[in-house]
């Protein structure tokens, strides 16, 4: 007899796969018209299903211990990390990193050690009892700017209206090399730690050891050795791709996620020898496009994307269920009334001064609107959670006897407490700050015109842009019918001359008739609810003359890309042909 199966795995597929299929269905209101990113929607969607809400998503049920469940974190986070950097470093257009070393290089140098130095600067100074050494690790954590965060201003209608395309590049560059680039700054406190704190008699060789293996692991094991193997990786991968598509070997499908499967293959191998997967994932796919082929033979297909957003959707929707809501407010190590300041200031001085001060010599950057822009959006998510975890495993090493040592005691909560709290921090308020800002710009304007109209009556201009598809309608609302009577009785009046061509509802542009001056319009009452538009009467199908202005039959607005019956077309070629003879 069947029986209801209510285990963990149709739970998850049921609660994702709906989730995905309702944001799917209003994802572009959201992210083109409200300007809301889909980390910040799936976040909140993953606290909604989380244990503390619905419950419907219950990840320490599915790992069975909070060992397995920081694995599984750090796991699905290199795992998003890598694809997304693959596919951030094809993005970039050919010899990228060749062309624009100089900036790159202040971006990654000065300005990324500024950011770990005055971010460790305020965990020390919020954070009761902490040592430095410990803030430096914690700072370290969250300098990196995350790439998939960086997404809400380097793609979409905003991106494409308001950030210029050189503009977008570099930020491109700059958060996929310096989320590889966050090990220098990690392991040299996290070394320090373990070689030189108290109990660092267990830990022979002192400061000496610490820096030798910073420079020799971290230095020359991690990061130039990811640089080689990602590059000679990207450049067979380019040149075995190249070989097949000249001989027919590779089918189309096969070509398109041909850049997901090699960050999936570098992410595996990287982690097997223990080396920067990271970072080998962002050079691989610039040199996987150097010559811009696969970019410009992948530009107008959609599967990249599409994995991206899978991606993005299902990380953010994990960091929400699990991410340690009340261990913020019930913590042995900061309280809350200093955790909220710090996060705050984390975020206003943490990158916004250095670029600032630096802007001038990064061509990209031209002027100071736009330096205020690049310096605020340096977005913390997946790359601060990712340093988080691995800080948390390396901390596991600094045991005596089977005990933590007393030094590095507290070290892990208050990691924990303060990398997730300025990660979600920094979610929340750059996935607000595009539409918080437009609404700031617009409100002001809208309650202005609501409230102060040169006629003392309400302001009939529109508050808002109703985008492309309506823009050759008018819209006039609040003026009353003795005016409308007033204005369609006298079309000659001064402000019914305008200048622009006179448009047909649907978008068409209307002959000027011999028999009247250019330009001259009237104002027609529509017979829907009441807006007003700008017309020539006479032109209009089934509007009668100027001496009976009426209503307009029907609806009052025809989008551009909608079809006409019959009737109307007819209608309106016969009317064509009449405007045509006369």
């Amino acid at each position: 007899m069947p029986t209801l199966a209510i285990t963990n795995f149709n739970i998850v597929v049921s609660v994702l796969g709906g989730w995905v299929s309702l944001f799917g269905l209003v994802s572009y209101l959201c992210k083109e018209n409200f300007y809301l990113s889909e980390a910040l929607i799936s976040l909140l969607a993953g606290v909604a299903f989380s244990p503390p809400a619905a419950n419907f998503v219950r990840p320490l049920d599915y790992t069975g211990s909070q060992e397995n469940l920081d694995a599984v974190i750090l796991y699905f986070s290199r795992l998003v990390l890598g694809i997304q950097l693959v596919l951030a470093g094809v993005q970039l257009p050919s010899r990228y990193l060749k062309k624009q070393w100089k900036p790159l290089s202040l971006l990654l140098g000065p300005i990324m050690a500024a950011m770990w130095l005055s971010t460790s600067l305020i965990i020390w100074a919020l954070v009761p009892h902490l040592k430095f050494l410990h803030a430096l690790a914690i700072g370290a954590c969250v300098t990196p700017t995350d790439p998939v965060l960086s997404n809400v201003i380097v793609k979409g209608k905003f991106a494409d209206h308001n950030v210029p395309k050189d503009l977008q590049q570099i930020i491109i560059a700059e958060s996929g090399a310096n989320d590889g680039l966050g090990y220098p700054f990690l392991f040299f406190a996290l070394y320090l730690i373990k070689y030189t704190g108290d109990g660092g008699v267990a830990e022979s060789g002192g400061a000496g050891l610490a820096m030798g293996l910073w420079f020799g692991e971290t230095w020359g094991y991690t990061i130039i050795l990811s640089i080689i193997y990602g590059a000679s990786v990207g450049w067979i991968a380019k040149e075995l791709l190249h070989w097949a598509e000249e001989h027919k070997y590779v089918d189309r499908e096969s070509f398109l996620v041909f850049a997901i499967s090699l960050s999936l293959f570098i992410v595996g191998t990287c982690g097997m020898i223990g080396s920067d997967d990271v970072l080998a994932c962002f050079i691989a796919g610039n040199v996987f496009t150097w010559d811009d082929w696969f970019r410009l033979e992948t530009l107008d297909d959609s599967l990249q994307p599409t994995i991206d957003m899978l991606l993005n959707v299902s990380i953010f929707m994990w960091y929400g269920a699990v991410c340690p809501w009340e261990s913020f407010v019930h913590n042995s190590v900061i309280p809350i009334y200093r955790l909220i300041p710090l996060g705050i200031m984390v975020l206003l001085f943490r990158r916004l001064p250095w670029v600032f001060a630096i802007h001038h010599y990064i061509p990209q950057i031209e002027e100071v609107r736009q330096a205020i822009f690049v310096g605020f959006f340096g977005p913390v998510g997946v790359s601060a959670v990712f340093y988080l975890y691995i800080t948390l495993e390396f901390v596991k090493t600094m045991e005596v006897d089977g005990f933590m040592r007393a030094d590095v005691e507290h070290l892990s909560e208050t990691t924990l407490v303060v990398v997730w709290f300025i990660a979600i921090v920094s979610i929340v308020v750059h996935g607000l700050s595009i539409p918080l800002g437009k609404l700031g710009f617009y409100l002001p304007r809208t309650i202005s015109r609501a409230i102060e109209s040169p006629t003392g009556e309400d302001d009939p201009t529109p508050p808002f842009n109703l985008g492309s598809r309506v823009s050759t309608i008018i819209h006039r609302r609040g003026r009353s019918r003795r005016n409308s009577s007033e204005e369609t009785s006298t079309p000659n009046t001064e402000h019914s001359i305008m200048a622009r061509p006179v448009y047909r509802i649907g978008g068409t542009v209307i002959p000027k008739r011999s028999g009247s001056p250019a330009g001259v319009t009237q104002r027609i009452r529509t017979a829907r609810n009441g807006d007003v538009i700008d017309a020539d009467p006479e032109s209009l199908p089934g509007t009668p003359g100027p001496a009976q202005a009426g209503p307009l039959p029907g609806r009052t607005i025809r989008f551009p890309d909608e079809q006409l019956t019959k009737e109307q077309s007819e209608a309106n070629h016969q009317t064509g042909l009449k405007i045509a003879s006369e």
